[in-house]
């Protein structure tokens, strides 16, 4: 009788729990399909009428504005940001878990110094304005592809922390130690033994990395006056500015507020910047939920 009593409990319980879990999914997606809604829905209704989950007066025009009119240079922009994204990605991937390892390892003499360096800078920078000085007068990057992907995005101490706690977590000395008695070596045992203990750890910082260079916008507003080295992100903020001028700038009687291309091509540069990442996100997800898990602890 007590064990059906348990079981009813645990069943009403489960119940609660799904039904709030799926509230909040519905928060996340709401979003989105406004978003997607409100590209597809005409200027004049959207300043008459707002934002609609169901479109009444459908009109393709934002996107015909944006491809019509910088279809080029998007696609450019495009190629741009999958390239700064990939290769960012890959060697934070690289720098990061090197860096890290060894301050996992309790036979590290200098490791607490080097903790303390990697979270001096978690607390404390230099400021825009030494930054920009270095990266552009010593490194001179400017102008360049690779001022966005070096400046500020390569790595933080945030994931070197993240790596040292899941490498200290999950990598236990014995396995280490079995591996130098049968004599490996320290980069033999790092790449056929750490890494591929560390897959989930790996994939939610590259995830997490790859959308901060997806989604980067800042590094191009400092260090990119070229618009052939846009990335995305960038591109879209420069369309937004000129929409906004040329709206600013109009007087014509023939060409009112709500005939300018406004919210709609907004909503419509959002969805092409997000599309991509909401595609690859379901591919990293298990990685990415295991990997904050095993990071996360600490001892």
């Amino acid at each position: 009788m007590e064990s059906g009593v348990k079981g009813a409990n645990e069943k009403v319980f489960q119940t609660i729990i799904t039904a709030f879990l799926f509230i909040l999914a519905l928060l996340a997606i709401l979003p989105f399909m406004l978003l997607i809604s409100s590209s597809l829905t005409e200027e004049k209704s959207l300043l008459s009428e707002g934002y609609n989950f169901i479109t009444t007066h459908f009109s393709a025009y934002a996107y015909k504005y944006l491809f019509l009119s910088n279809g080029a240079k998007i696609f450019r922009s495009y190629g741009i940001t999958f390239f700064i994204t990939v290769a960012g990605t890959a060697v934070s991937l690289i720098i990061g878990p090197l860096l890290a390892y060894p301050m996992s390892r309790a036979d590290y003499p200098r490791r607490k110094i080097v903790t303390l360096l990697v979270v001096f800078t978690m607390l404390f920078n230099g400021g825009v304005v030494p930054s920009y000085l270095m990266w552009t007068q010593i490194f001179h990057l400017k102008n360049t592809i690779w001022a966005l992907v070096f400046p500020n995005l390569l790595f933080n101490g945030f994931y070197i922390i993240l790596y040292k706690n899941n490498f200290k977590a999950n990598i236990h000395p014995a396995l280490i130690e079995a591996a130098k008695i049968d004599g490996a070596g320290e980069f033999f045992i790092y790449r056929k033994i750490v890494l591929p203990l560390s897959t989930p750890i790996l994939a939610t910082i590259g995830l997490m990395v790859g959308l901060g260079y997806w989604n980067d916008w800042t590094n191009g507003l400092y260090y990119i006056s070229d618009n052939r080295l846009y990335s995305l992100q960038l591109l879209l903020n420069s369309i937004i500015n000129n929409i906004s001028a040329l709206a600013t700038m109009s007087t014509s009687a023939t060409l009112g507020q709500s005939d300018m291309p406004g919210t709609g091509i907004r909503m419509a540069m959002a969805v092409i910047g997000v599309i991509p990442i909401i595609i690859l996100y379901p591919f990293f997800q298990k990685y990415f939920i295991k990997g904050i898990a095993i990071g996360g602890v600490k001892e």
